[in-house]
Parts: C-alpha cells; sequence; structure tokens
C-alpha cells in the first residue's frame, strides 16, 4: 500500500506541489524535480527495485535512479516541494480512485507517494505507436495512493461515456484510464494534410473513461521558441551585413549624434 499523503498545489501556471509527511512516510520523485525540503527529510536515491525497474523507467523518458524523500524525523510533519519543469499544471491522481492504474504520456510523472510505481505501457495498435505522438511507449503508474503528473498549459478533463469518441491533437493528449480505447485516426482530404497545419494524424480516444487534455505540448512551446530564435538570428544576419553592418551602423549613429565632426 502506498503512504498517505497530505499536499498542497502552488502557483497559477508555473506550480509546484507541497507534500506533507508524517514520519516514516515518503514521497518518490523523478530526478531533478525537489524544489526545497525542511530539515529531518532524508533523500535516499536507487533504481526502485533492481536493474530491471531502472531501465524500464529509462525507457519512458524518466531517469534510471529515482529518489525517495522520507521522514526520518522522530516526530513531528516535514515538508518537501517538487516543482513543475515547464509552465502548466500539475495534476493529482488519486489511483485508488481511479482503479489503481493511470496511463500518461512521457516525461509527464512529477511525483507520487512511496508505494506508487512507475511501469512502461505499450500502445497495443502498430498505427498507434508509429504515428501517435508518443511512439509504443506511454507511461503506466500503478497503485492506491497520490501520483502528480505535469503537462503544459491549461488543463481539461474529460469524462467519456460508453462509445463516445473524443478527437485530439496529439501532443495535446496527457493521460487517460486503462478503459479508454487509443487509436489514431489519418485526418482526412489532400489539403488538410497538406495545408491544415495539424499534422497527418488524430489521436481517437473511445469511452468510456477519464481523458486529460493540455493546451499547450511542450513540443508545441519549443518548436515556438525555435522559430522565433532562428527568425531573430536571420534578422540579424540581414540587417548591414551581420557583425561588420552593426559595427557600420554604430559609426554612423555616433557620427550623426556628433554632428559630423568627428575626423
Amino acid at each position: 500500500m502506498a503512504d498517505v499523503i497530505d499536499f498542497k498545489i502552488i502557483g497559477n501556471d508555473l506550480q509546484l506541489v507541497e507534500v506533507e509527511l508524517d514520519p516514516g512516510e515518503g514521497v518518490r520523485a523523478e530526478a531533478g524535480a525537489m524544489m526545497y525540503m525542511e530539515d529531518g527529510i532524508e533523500m535516499q536515491t536507487s533504481t526502485g527495485g533492481g536493474l530491471f525497474r531502472g531501465f524500464k523507467r529509462m525507457i519512458t523518458g524518466t531517469s534510471f535512479f529515482i529518489t525517495t524523500f522520507l521522514n526520518a524525523a522522530g516526530s513531528g510533519k516535514k515538508h518537501v516541494a517538487f516543482s513543475a519543469p515547464y509552465p502548466g499544471k500539475i495534476i493529482p491522481l488519486d489511483l485508488g480512485n481511479l482503479g489503481g492504474k493511470f496511463i500518461c504520456q512521457k516525461d509527464a510523472f512529477l511525483c507520487a507517494a512511496q508505494g506508487i510505481e512507475i511501469e512502461v505501457e505499450f500502445t497495443k495498435k502498430i498505427g498507434a505507436g508509429l504515428f501517435g505522438g508518443e511512439g509504443f511507449i506511454l507511461q503506466r503508474l500503478e497503485g492506491d495512493g497520490l501520483a502528480f503528473i505535469h503537462a503544459g498549459g491549461t488543463i481539461i478533463k474529460k469524462e467519456l461515456a460508453y462509445g463516445e469518441v473524443l478527437k485530439v491533437d496529439t501532443g495535446c493528449l496527457v493521460a487517460f484510464a486503462p478503459t479508454v480505447d487509443y487509436d489514431i485516426q489519418f485526418i482526412g482530404g489532400f489539403k488538410n494534410a497538406l495545408f491544415g497545419g495539424e499534422g497527418l494524424f488524430f489521436a481517437r480516444l473511445s469511452g468510456p473513461g477519464t481523458v486529460y487534455l493540455q493546451s499547450l505540448p511542450f513540443s508545441r512551446l519549443a518548436d515556438r521558441i525555435m522559430a522565433a530564435a532562428t527568425f531573430s538570428q536571420r534578422d540579424e544576419q540581414r540587417g548591414l551585413g551581420g557583425i561588420g553592418g552593426g559595427l557600420l551602423a554604430g559609426g554612423l549613429l555616433g557620427s550623426i549624434l556628433s554632428g559630423g565632426n568627428d575626423e
């Protein structure tokens, strides 16, 4: 059984989760996620169950080692906090109320109560694996306690009825219940595929079950940043011949400001 922990999510767009631990309780976290911890909390870094478990976590996009933050104080509650890696929201998942399992995209895991396991989830259909945006491998969180995942932008929770279908941009899918059928569907139409700007495939989700969506996938954010950086670099290179042009422009500007009296 997983430890029963209390928590508080702080912030709006760059959130952190503060976990309250009773003596002997612990929380497991992805490497590098810890923001602060109080005196009396002990760090225990391991593979979390042998080499095989470490390699499985690496396959899902997390680190080989996982760190447990344990309240080793003899008495009193202690607090440890974990921060999100980029703008978005932290989603608490009570696996005990979700059937003991939940599937999420790679790199979504942030932290979880001691006793929660991070497993590999292979997509069951080759089309979803090849074109679903996350490849064949997803993360499966198992246990009966609290786990926390992170996603970008605004988070939308959908409750799909039996047979209800939802088509989603492949990058916007964050997590879903094992009861949800996950597949991909060709967007359809020559012009839609080439000029629609939505890629070639949708993720097709069929209920019943819970689905979490994100408005700003990290891949989309990274693409925008790269595009802006590339455009800015090209713009600078075009401006008066790059560096030489910058020096020339600086000399002309200085001459103008000084009234043209320089020798």
